[in-house]
């Protein structure tokens, strides 16, 4: 990463790209609460689908400190 200020267009491709995780994130919270009532699931998969979406979480919050500009004091 670059300490230069992002351009618009690099801003609104950033935008773009946080909307796309937050679907995915939504998609996948939804997955594992109906995995998560039956019994029967396979828990390694259910796992990997929780870590997936701790993962994006991270990115999110990552890629939306980006668009925040610094602040010098």
């Amino acid at each position: 990463m670059s300490n230069q200020p992002l351009t618009e267009e690099e801003k609104a491709q950033l935008r773009a790209h946080v909307q796309a995780l937050e679907v995915e994130h939504g998609d996948l919270d939804d997955v594992i609460a109906r995995l998560s009532q039956d019994a029967a699931q396979d828990q390694v998969q259910l796992r990997r689908l929780k870590k997936r979406k701790l993962l994006l979480k991270d990115q999110i919050a990552r890629l939306r400190a980006r668009l925040i500009p610094d602040i010098i004091a």
